[in-house]
């Protein structure tokens, strides 16, 4: 959600009853701390920050929300251990996201409140394993003790009944709020979204770090050179600096990195925040009747 979640749809969707979150992978420190400010003054519900682990001002990132109160903190790509004691000690709940058994554990080791189970259908980047939704679920959740949330490939309330039945104890949306109306995301990449047809999006870069992107001109350039079997050096190269930024804020569909996920093929018009949640709520409650009458 770098690029897409800032304060704006942080606030809109913890004021509609969900857990917004803004993105701080995309942020210097000091716009991290002005979209903190901006969303505790729209918003009085509880919303968090999304921080990846391997930011390189990372403890500036950490310094910041500690100061500024906030409360749950989402961590990804790298060791829960390093910062989790931490933001705990202080009295802020920890939710890391993992792709695999393996770094569930560690994650549950390390102290944290709660696992997010992020399949093969996700946007952005992805687990080297390439296990789906389907199976990532309740192989994480018969391994460990804590919650853990489904993501990756969800934006119905369908997927999210599904998603409860394999045993989740809630669920985490991305790229349908990504083409919401409060996403700060530029729109032509919302428009982008909404265009994408089934197969539209595929796993790429994977020699760097998985990411699930667009098929656009940049990812054409980068399957012809993964092709021609392109090295990490080769890759990195391509990839260049602000690639992300490039596409999904400034709005570059040919030279842009565009990250979303699978389920972009089911996403037909930009909506605001609120509405995706209700519309998601809303079909998962009609469906409970409807399960309960099943037998075999």
């Amino acid at each position: 959600m770098i690029w897409c979640s800032g304060w704006r749809l942080a606030a809109a969707v913890s004021n509609a009853g969900g857990l917004g979150l803004i993105g701080s992978g995309s942020m210097y420190p000091d716009v991290l701390r002005e979209h903190i400010i901006k969303c505790k003054h729209h918003c009085k519900k509880p919303f968090g920050v999304n921080v990846p682990l391997l930011y390189p001002e990372i403890d500036k990132l950490m310094d910041i929300i500690v100061a500024e109160g906030v409360n749950i903190v989402f961590t990804s790509a790298g060791n829960p251990k390093t910062w989790t004691s931490m933001l705990k000690d202080k009295g802020i709940k920890v939710v890391h996201v993992v792709s695999n058994k393996k770094f569930a554990l560690k994650a549950q080791e390390a102290g944290v409140d709660a696992i997010v189970a992020e399949g093969f259908e996700a946007g952005g980047h992805n687990g080297r394993e390439e296990t789906t939704t389907l199976c990532l679920i309740p192989l994480i959740k018969e391994a460990v003790s804590i919650p853990v949330i489904a993501a990756g490939g969800i934006g119905s309330g369908k997927s999210m009944m599904a998603s409860m039945a394999l045993g989740a104890d809630g669920v985490q949306v991305g790229s349908a709020f990504a083409a919401s109306v409060e996403s700060s995301a530029h729109d032509n990449f919302k428009r982008a979204i909404v265009d994408a047809g089934d197969g539209d999006t595929q796993l790429s870069l994977k020699a760097l770090t998985p990411v699930r992107l667009l098929k656009n001109k940049f990812f054409e350039s980068v399957a012809e050179a993964e092709a021609k079997g392109a090295d990490k050096e080769t890759l990195a190269q391509l990839l260049g600096r602000a690639r992300a930024k490039r596409g999904m804020f400034e709005g570059d569909l040919d030279e842009g990195e565009l990250e979303i996920g699978q389920i972009a093929a089911s996403i037909d018009e930009i909506k605001p925040a609120a509405q995706i949640l209700v519309e998601m709520v809303s079909e998962f409650n009609k469906l409970i009747p409807q399960i309960q009458t099943w037998s075999l």
